[in-house]
This record gives C-alpha cells, sequence and structure tokens, in this order.
C-alpha cells in the first residue's frame, strides 16, 4: 500500500502533539534553520511553523575530537561509531530531565524527537535519552541517529521531528486498517516509503512515509515504460490537481539525502522527485499583463468552476472551454449535492470575462499587438503558460545536471497528464510520449510492482585508500547480514534477495555528499576502484570537472538490501485486422493552435494492439483523457498501453508586438535560463561560500546592459550587477568586445559592490553579429582574495588596496584562451601592500571562476535556443516588454502611495534619515508625481565619505532601491532594469553613498547597504527597521579561514510581527550546520538561539536577534562587521 497520512498531516499540520530534545543552548536550532527566508521579497517573512509544542534542552556535550588542537583536558576521550574519537565534555544529568519528562506527560504530551549534536558517531546520550524518558513514561520515542545516522544536525532533527510528530498518527492508521481482518498475522502488509520501496508494516514510520504516494508513480515509470534493451532514459511526469510531480529514470531509481516537504526539511533517502506548484486545479489569473498560472489552487473543494460549486476559474475549466475534456464522458458527480455533469458553460462565461478584461488591456497599451482574443485563444494561452511552468523542474532534472533533455521519453501520467503531454515533449524537443492503460492510477499501480526494501547504513568519515578495502569489507558484510536477516523475516527466501553496496563521497573539504552505487566484492580489494571510478564520473556528469588533488571521504557506508517482488503483469490484446481503422466513437470541435478542428473521439476499451490514431483526436477511458495534437500519432501496444510519437510543428513568424501569452512564456523562459544558470554555478563550484552557502546570482541582460531576468539569489547583487555591465559596454566599447572574450570586474568604479564580490560578465555573439546581441553575467562571494584579514572582510580597513586583489576591467578570457598567468599576478598583487597578503587560496579562487564561466555558457547556450526558437529580433523585443512590464507595475504602485500621501499630508514627498554606528547620516527625500507616475531619491546631505571601511559604491544604492520597490509592488513580477526607469535617483558624490574610486567599502556591501533598506521603507512608510547589518564574521589563520553572516530579526508591519533569527533585505545567504561546523573547523559551537526581548515592544514587535556563542580550539584571528551593536 501507499499512502498520504503523513504528508496530509504535514501539509495541514494535523500531526501528534510533541517536544523536541535537544542539547543545551541549541533550543532555537530547527527555528532557525539555514536562516535564509523562502520568499526574498516579502516584508511580512512567513516560514512554516514549528512542528514541535515544547523544548527541552538536556545538559549534555560531546565534541569532535581535533589533533590539531591544544585545549587541555576539556572531558573524557572516548570512541564512537566505526573508531570515531569523540570527547564527552559533559554527561547527561539524569534527575533533571526525568523530571521535565513527566512535566511532558501531566501536560499531555506523549511523543519527544530526540536530536543531540554529534549522536550520528556517538549515539550513547540519546540512548540514555530514551531510557530516561520511558522510565517518566512517555510512550513514542523517536532518536535522530536511528532514523539517519548522518552528520548535520538541522536536517537529522527536522526529520525526528517529523517521526515523531507523524508516526503516532500512521501507527493509528495502521491500527485502524489491520481492524478490518479476522486474521491479520495471515496477511502480508507492505507499505510503500519514500525511498521507493516497500517495507513491512512493523518498520514504518512517520519519516519514511512523506513521498509514500508520488514514490508509488516512479517505481510505476521505472517498471513500464523504461526498456531494458534499449535504455533510452525517461522522464516521468506526474500531473495532479494541484501540482505536477516529475521524476527520471535510467536504470536505476535515483535518490536524494535531503528534500523539505511543507517546509520541513527530511533527511532520508528519498525518490529525487521535483514538485511545481501548476496542475489542473491551478487557478488562472491576468495580472500585470501576464498571464498568471498558479500557485494558488482549488482545490477539490470548491474546485474549479466547471464543478458548479461556486470554485475558481483553473487549468480543468481551460480545457473544458477548449473542448479537450468533455463533460459527457465524466459521471455525475459534481454539484452541492454530487449529482451533476461538468458545467462548460459556467467556465466558459467566467473565462469570457477574463478575456474582456485582457482585451481591454491591449487596447490599453499600444506596443501591445493589437488584436481581440477570442474566448478559446486565452483558454490556450493559459494552458501554454501551465505548459511552461511544468517544464521548469523537467529542466532542472535534466539540462541542469548536464543531461540532454530531448534523448528522453516522456512517461505521462495522473489525472490531468495526458491533456498536456504532447505540448509538453514539444516544447522539450522530446519525440516519444509513453502514456500506461493504468496512467490514471500509476502510483498505485508501481506499488504493486514494487520490490520490498531494507535499507541499512552508518557513518564512517574516512578517506578512500587501498588501505580502507578491510574496513570497508568488514562493514559492508556487517550491514548485508542485518538486511538479510530482515528480509528473511519477513518470508523472503534467501535466493530473491540481494543486497546493493553504497557509498556517500564526497572530496575533501566539500560539505555534499553524493550517493555511488558500485559492484563491490568482498573477495578483491581491487573492487574498490569501482567506488571510486563510479564518484569520478557521476561528480564530473554532475558539476562538470573532478579534484584530482583532492582526498575522496567515506561518509557513510550503506546496504540496501532488496526482496525481489515476483509479481509480474502480461496481459496482452489482441491485433487489430485494421490498424490504420480504429473504431471512432464520435466527433467533436476541439481548439487546438490551428483552430477548431474536427477531432475523432475513441474510447480507449474499444482499441487493440496496432491501432494507430493520427491527431487531433482524444482518447478516452475511464480516469483520463489522452490529446492527441495535430502532426502527432497514437500507437496502441501489445499490452494496451498508448506510445505517441511527437511530430514537430513550423512554428509562426512571431510579431515583435507584445502578445500577453508569449510575454507570461518568455518571462518564464528568461527566469529559467537565470535559474539554471545558478544550478550549473553551484554544481561547479568548489567553495563553500558559493556552494553551499548560495553565496551568488546570475542574470540576463540585454545588449544595452540593462537586466532582463534574475533569479531568485542574493538581493544585494540583483540590482547593481546590471551597472557593472554597463560600465564595461561604456568602458571598452562595443567595437573593442570580440567574440570569446570574458571579463572580470570587482572594483567599486566598476559597478562593482565589494571586492570578494567577482563579477564574470560574458557578451553573446551570433552568426555574423558585429556587438553583443546580450550579455550574461554571474556574481559570485569568493572567500579570500587577499588583503588585511582572512577572509578578506577586514572590518579596519581604511582603503580600498587593503581590501584584497581589485579588477576594473581585467579579460578574464581573451577570444577563448583563459588568461590564468595574469590573473594569477592580480590575485597575488595585495601582498605588495603592507600588512596585507595576497589571495591566500588562488587554487579556489580559479576554479571557482572557471565555474562562473560555466555558468554563463550555460545561459548563453539556452538563450541561443531561444533565439533559435522565436528569431533574434521576437527576443529581444520580449527583452525590453518584460523590462516595460516591471515599469508598469512600479509606476502604479507610485501612483497609488502618492495619491495616498497626499491625501493623508498634502504633499507627496516623503523623508527619512537614519545613521550608521559612527554617526554617518543617510537622508533621503523622495518625491512622487502622481501625473507622470515618476519619483525622485535624493540623498542629498547624507554624510560624507569616511575613514572606514562602510561606504558604499553607488551600485549599492541602485541594488537597495531596486529591491525595495520589488517588495513594495507586493505582486508577483519580473525584477529587471524595467523597475527603475521611473526613478530618478540623485546621490551626490563624495558622501557615504557616493564615495571616492580608493575608498574602503567592505563593510559598505553588508552593512551600509542594510541601513539604505531601512531608510527607503521608513520613507514609505512599508516596515520598521531590521538588524541593520549582515553581521559579518570571519575567523582564520594562515591554514584556513572560515566566513558566515548571522541572521537578526526581521521589522515588523502594520499588521504582522517581526520574524526572530533569520536574513533580511540585502542579503539570504545560509549558516553552516553546526556539525559540519565542528567537525570541519577548529570552533566549539557553545550557543545558537534566539535572544527574547531584543525585537523591542510595541502592538506590532520587531523580531527577535539571536546569541551565537563560539569558542575558538586554537589562536586564530576574528574579525566582525556588524552595526546596532
Amino acid at each position: 500500500m501507499g499512502t498520504t497520512v503523513a504528508t496530509n498531516a504535514l501539509l495541514e499540520r494535523q500531526g501528534e502533539r510533541m517536544a523536541l530534545v535537544v542539547t543545551r543552548g541549541f533550543g532555537d536550532l530547527l527555528f532557525i534553520g539555514n536562516q535564509s527566508r523562502p520568499r526574498i521579497f516579502d516584508l511580512n517573512i512567513k516560514v512554516p511553523e514549528m512542528l514541535y509544542e515544547e523544548v527541552i534542552e538536556v545538559k549534555e556535550r560531546v565534541l569532535v575530537h581535533d589533533k590539531s588542537c591544544a585545549m587541555g583536558n576539556i572531558g573524557v576521550y572516548k570512541k564512537g561509531i566505526n573508531d570515531a574519537e569523540i570527547i564527552v565534555e559533559q554527561e547527561i544529568d539524569e534527575t533533571e530531565l526525568i523530571a521535565s519528562f513527566q512535566g511532558l506527560k501531566k501536560r499531555g504530551i506523549d511523543s519527544i524527537a530526540v536530536v543531540l549534536l554529534h549522536s550520528f558517531i556517538y549515539p550513547n546520550h540519546e540512548l540514555q535519552v530514551a531510557q530516561i524518558a520511558r522510565k517518566a513514561g512517555i510512550s513514542n520515542i523517536s532518536l535522530s541517529h536511528q532514523l539517519m545516522p548522518m552528520i548535520k544536525a538541522v536536517p537529522r532533527g527536522f526529520t525526528v521531528s517529523a517521526d515523531a510528530y507523524l508516526t503516532p498518527k500512521i501507527l493509528d492508521y495502521i491500527k485502524g486498517f489491520e481492524s478490518g481482518f479476522k486474521n491479520i498475522d495471515k496477511v502480508s502488509l507492505n507499505f510503500m516509503q519514500s525511498d521507493g520501496g516497500l517495507c513491512n508494516v512493523r518498520n514504518f514510520c512517520g519519516s519514511k512515509a512523506i513521498l509514500s504516494g508520488p514514490a508509488g508513480g516512479v517505481v510505476g515509470v521505472a517498471m513500464t515504460a523504461y526498456d531494458q534493451e534499449k535504455k533510452q532514459p525517461i522522464i516521468g511526469f506526474d500531473m495532479g490537481g494541484t501540482s505536477t510531480d516529475v521524476c527520471r529514470y535510467a536504470g536505476h531509481l535515483e535518490q536524494v539525502m535531503e528534500t523539505t516537504t511543507a517546509g520541513v526539511t527530511i533527511q532520508a533517502p528519498q525518490l529525487d522527485i521535483n514538485t511545481v506548484a501548476a496542475g489542473g486545479g491551478s487557478r488562472l489569473y491576468f495580472r500585470n499583463g501576464l498571464f498568471t498560472v498558479g500557485p494558488e489552487s482549488a482545490g477539490a473543494h470548491p474546485g474549479p468552476v466547471c464543478y458548479k460549486k461556486n470554485g475558481h476559474l483553473t487549468i480543468t475549466d481551460a480545457n473544458v472551454v477548449l473542448g479537450r475534456v468533455l463533460p459527457d464522458f465524466f459521471p455525475a458527480i459534481f454539484g452541492p449535492k454530487a449529482d451533476e455533469i461538468l458545467d462548460k458553460d459556467a467556465a466558459y462565461r467566467q473565462m469570457e470575462d477574463l478575456t474582456k478584461q485582457i482585451n481591454e488591456f491591449i487596447k490599453a497599451h499600444p506596443d501591445a499587438e493589437q488584436k481581440e482574443y477570442k474566448v478559446e485563444e486565452v483558454a490556450l494561452g493559459f494552458v501554454a503558460v501551465a505548459n511552461e511552468e511544468m517544464c521548469r523542474p523537467i529542466r532542472a532534472l535534466t539540462q541542469s545536471r548536464g543531461y540532454d533533455t530531448a534523448i528522453h521519453a516522456l512517461a505521462s501520467f495522473g489525472g490531468a497528464g495526458g491533456q498536456h503531454a504532447c505540448s509538453i515533449a514539444r516544447i522539450l524537443g522530446i519525440n516519444t510520449v509513453f502514456i500506461h492503460k493504468y496512467s490514471s492510477v500509476l502510483s498505485a499501480f508501481g506499488i504493486a510492482l514494487a520490490d520490498v526494501v531494507c535499507d541499512i547504513q552508518e557513518p564512517a568519515h574516512k578517506v578512500l585508500t587501498d588501505e580502507l578495502f578491510p574496513f570497508l569489507k568488514d562493514r559492508f558484510n556487517h550491514l548485508s547480514d542485518k538486511a538479510e536477516n530482515q528480509l528473511i523475516e519477513q518470508g523472503f527466501p534467501p535466493e530473491r534477495i540481494t543486497c546493493e553496496h553504497i557509498l556517500h563521497m564526497r572530496y575533501e573539504r566539500t560539505d555534499s555528499s553524493i550517493i555511488v552505487h558500485a559492484q563491490f566484492d568482498p573477495q578483491k580489494p581491487a573492487s574498490l576502484t569501482n567506488f571510486i571510478e563510479s564518484f569520478r564520473e557521476i561528480y564530473k556528469k554532475e558539476y562538470g570537472f573532478n579534484l584530482h588533488n583532492r582526498n575522496i571521504i567515506v561518509d557513510d557506508v550503506r546496504i540496501r538490501g532488496v526482496g525481489k517482488s515476483v509479481i509480474h503483469v502480461s496481459e496482452h490484446l489482441e491485433d487489430a485486422e485494421e490498424p490504420e481503422q480504429p473504431p471512432v466513437t464520435t466527433e467533436r470541435l476541439v481548439f487546438f493552435d490551428e483552430g477548431k478542428l474536427a477531432t475523432n473521439i475513441y474510447q480507449l476499451h474499444n482499441l487493440k494492439a496496432g491501432h494507430t490514431i493520427r491527431g487531433p483526436a482524444l482518447i478516452i477511458d475511464n480516469n483520463s483523457t489522452v490529446v492527441v495534437e495535430p502532426l502527432c500519432k497514437a500507437m496502441i501496444t501489445k499490452e494496451g498501453n498508448i506510445r505517441l510519437e511527437v511530430g514537430t510543428k513550423k512554428e509562426n513568424d512571431f510579431s515583435t508586438h507584445m502578445d500577453p501569452i508569449r510575454l507570461a512564456i518568455f518571462s518564464n523562459r528568461f527566469m529559467s535560463i537565470a535559474e539554471q544558470m545558478g544550478k550549473a554555478l553551484q554544481r561547479t563550484s568548489i567553495s563553500t561560500n558559493i556552494k553551499e552557502r548560495l553565496d551568488f546570482s546570475c542574470a540576463l541582460f540585454g545588449p544595452d546592459g540593462g537586466l532582463i531576468a534574475n533569479a531568485p539569489h542574493i538581493p544585494v547583487h540583483l540590482g547593481g550587477m546590471q551597472y557593472a555591465v554597463t560600465f564595461q559596454i561604456e568602458h571598452i566599447g562595443l567595437d573593442k568586445i570580440k567574440n570569446g572574450d570574458v571579463f572580470l570586474s570587482n572594483h567599486p568604479k566598476a559597478g562593482g559592490s565589494h571586492l570578494p564580490d567577482f563579477t564574470v560578465i560574458t557578451p553573446v555573439f551570433i552568426k555574423n553579429s558585429k556587438h553583443p546581441v546580450f550579455f550574461v553575467a554571474n556574481r559570485g562571494h569568493h572567500a579570500d582574495i587577499g588583503g588585511l584579514v582572512p577572509g578578506s572582510m577586514p572590518p579596519h580597513s581604511t582603503k580600498l588596496i587593503q581590501e584584497g586583489a581589485a579588477f576594473i576591467s581585467f579579460k578574464l578570457v581573451d577570444q577563448g584562451n583563459f588568461q590564468e598567468e595574469e590573473l594569477i599576478r592580480h590575485l597575488k598583487a595585495p601582498g605588495e601592500v603592507e600588512g596585507c597578503s595576497g589571495s591566500r587560496n588562488i587554487t579556489d579562487n580559479i576554479s571557482d571562476l572557471k565555474a562562473q564561466i560555466a555558468a554563463n555558457n550555460k545561459g548563453i547556450f539556452l538563450v541561443c535556443d531561444l533565439i533559435e526558437e522565436y528569431s533574434l529580433e521576437v527576443v529581444q523585443a520580449y527583452m525590453q516588454h518584460i523590462r516595460t512590464t516591471a515599469e508598469d507595475a512600479v509606476k502604479a504602485m507610485l501612483k497609488e502611495v502618492g495619491t495616498k500621501i497626499k491625501e493623508e499630508t498634502g504633499s507627496s514627498r516623503m523623508e527619512a534619515v537614519d545613521c550608521m554606528d559612527d554617526g554617518t547620516d543617510i537622508k533621503l527625500k523622495i518625491d512622487i508625481d502622481v501625473e507622470q507616475e515618476n519619483a525622485t531619491f535624493d540623498f542629498t546631505g547624507t554624510g560624507p565619505e569616511v575613514f572606514s571601511s562602510i561606504n558604499a559604491p553607488r551600485a549599492i544604492t541602485m541594488s537597495a532601491i531596486i529591491y525595495c520597490l520589488r517588495c513594495l509592488v507586493n505582486k508577483d513580477i519580473p525584477l529587471n532594469s524595467g523597475c527603475l526607469e521611473p526613478i530618478k535617483i540623485h546621490v551626490p558624490h563624495g558622501t557615504i553613498l557616493s564615495p571616492s574610486d580608493d575608498a574602503a567599502v567592505v563593510g559598505g556591501n553588508v552593512l551600509t547597504s542594510q541601513r539604505l533598506c531601512d531608510v527607503i521603507f521608513k520613507a514609505f512608510g512599508a516596515v520598521a527597521a531590521s538588524q541593520g547589518c549582515m553581521n559579518n564574521v570571519t575567523f582564520g589563520d594562515e591554514s584556513m579561514g572560515y566566513y558566515e553572516t548571522i541572521a537578526g530579526g526581521s521589522g515588523a508591519g502594520n499588521g504582522w510581527n517581526g520574524r526572530d533569527a533569520i536574513h533580511t533585505h540585502m542579503t539570504n545567504t545560509r549558516i553552516t550546520d553546526p556539525e559540519i561546523f565542528e567537525s570541519r573547523y577548529p570552533v566549539i559551537l557553545r550557543e545558537f538561539r534566539v535572544r527574547p526581548g531584543s525585537g523591542g515592544k510595541g502592538k506590532w514587535k520587531g523580531g527577535n536577534g539571536v546569541i551565537r556563542s563560539m569558542q575558538f580550539r586554537r589562536a586564530l584571528s576574528l574579525s566582525l562587521l556588524t552595526e546596532r551593536r
């Protein structure tokens, strides 16, 4: 069986009352999480609520033993799992803890989740906590090391919390189910787990049940669509009512070790399923000139308009209007009494109302293509936009990981998948679509075919060398015996049991391990090379390169015991006597790109093997409809399934005038390109800052250097990057920019924010173009570029040359040739300045710069594909139309705000002032011209440039303004240079916001930028101030360096409290997990918690800040860049 009990309880927060038990000092560990906010432009920051009701902090502490640190006698040295060296600094106080548990029982809490630091290698304390809890009468106890013995306390903590929250509900469900059997002991009952394997009912728990339903679909795709001889990889496309799940299968189930569902990170083997909030029930809107699909859903109740329950206009309604969903082939289960058929007329009327609104918008916009839409054209437009949305997770699974999407076949399933399969395949360049006869219930079918799995792992954390073979042999044998015995107990004979050998591997000084399957022979030490070769092959595919001079680390040893299923389904249809003349049930008019076409309707149960159906056509069965589009052909296989061949369609000559449907499609495509650039940069970089903390941004720019689209990365980068691009255009001159050139800059005068942020800019030429037709660029924070201190974030710098290597316009690649020698010379140059060093890790600098080049190349490839599809003229036209859309949204906001302010005060001027800790003022006057729908931002009166590092280059002011404007619009619009078109900005030169070229600026990017946002929002009266800085911490010595930014409290607004312990405004970087932090660096994290009461008082209170207490284990250099302290 599969079940959605756990998923629904998690989504609806209807689980068991439970408490979190955690190491003292870390009671807010899960509340803080990785400190990033989910939506960067939301001022009222909303994050999913915690699952636990109470927290018990345990007086205990386990440390990782670090031989390089001489701290004296700080505890008892012990051996953990697989001889891991640890120090028990404090044992558990049993008396205090049992009293806490007894208090829980009195308050009605009977379930606990236990996560103690480093319990994955030393579980003794968690086991002791469990014994104490049982003495106190606690019934349900979940221990993090038993669920997933892996490093990273935060995801392990979320996982054990989910388990304690959901397992009692699962057990209640199972108890109720079993009560329906007279002799349940004679029934073999297995449940589908998130990893795609069945497990015995007695081993089923909440943390393994989250993806129970979708996992069945993946197994169904694997078992029915993949051809073992042809080995063509498959993309699974499961379109349901509220969302669409996609997966990839190429011979084995692809798994990941971390996923996030309903805001809860689960650390466990899970199938790699990507989800997008677009399904049949996704609601349709026309907003800011864009066709918008979702993410809101109509749900089952009230549902779409056609359900006759006062519902909302949805994709299902669009398909009904188009004639692709036929009401008379549906049962009469709709309406208030569930006794009526689908209502096409109601859907048509609401679509007609929306069509009128769209046509009025077009008439009011002279740059739009002047045409009057028909109702069906609007419905088809929404379907096209939804299709583009659903292609994004597919591209993320394929293109973003180095796979060519077009070589795959598409396996479509789910209730709505067949209506969109041909279009999805055509957009992605896929030629073959496979639709199983049970496609609408393929998840259930897959569960029936699945194997029973027993997955066991344990931590290793050892360097992979030939000498490790005896250890791996011993651990594999031990885990294999455990898995086999468990499967034998469930009734599997040994001949039906196999064991897959798996290692979780990574390169030294990287954080994310890779799941590696390989053939392992306990009798052959040479078989260890299978793991090494597989690891390097996967790493190269995933990241684009290998780190040949780095050790390979084995993080975990794992066995996946499989009890093979003996269920085989082999039904065959009769052969059709006349394959080209399948029986037609009826004929209807259905709307396609070509207009209304006479379309044959076929019923699947009437079709035989070999029947061929040419589009347009609809194939209907009891649970789903398959749309065979024009130029497509459907064939019925021997097994009764549908195989579609998707023909290529010659696209029309598109106009360069704005069309709202294509505008939405281009907006999606541009955003998708920027996102995939980001994925490529994360994959190919090697530094923690870029790969793990995600301190980077990627964007696409027009031929004039104006920002077109960016992924939602780091706000302080987003607005400023376009000034780096336009500077290069003006500084070099378009005639001197050549094909194959790549430019590097970080200097404030060249649009830089601060020196550690390296911007890599690639101009793009096509065919015989004389000048670049567009630009791609990305900005990434490099951990060290030289200067006064390790980490290149000196709090006491007074000149730019003290902050590291500076590049104004460096040709990183000269017509295809990487300029490594010249680059190294520049990176070493800061060492010539008194008291400074050159870059302390040039190798990482070079590797990350190559990764930045690769990310740009990904963007170039994807935009060139877009140009090939639509033409250069059309793509460039829509680059401008997208900017106009953003401009119009900002104008509308300015008009609304200006009108309101004038009514309240008699003036449309707004003013604000705030000061830095050193007393330097930031003054702002905003004058809104309501008639012209524009505004002037005047910073006259701002304090002069200072003899410290808090000077902010002009690009930072632009970034702050564009970010604030996007937040104030409070609608899902594209962020691009159009946002600044209605804005005039005056920043007096020589001030802290426009300093001289050699002024120190490292703090301006991370401190002054935040204060700028506070001032702008204060002027608009939008939200109270945040912590006003990014709380920058760097430490290190001659051998290592570390950099992090620490969260604070967000400001309150009119109607909401600020959020505690979260990054705000111009940053959104993640913080390192405590166990990673202590394992990789010579430091002990003593405390990381919310500081109560620090957010202030009021009807609506500001968010609280945090306490982060560290103890260095050896002498290190520490630097702090902070404000408002």
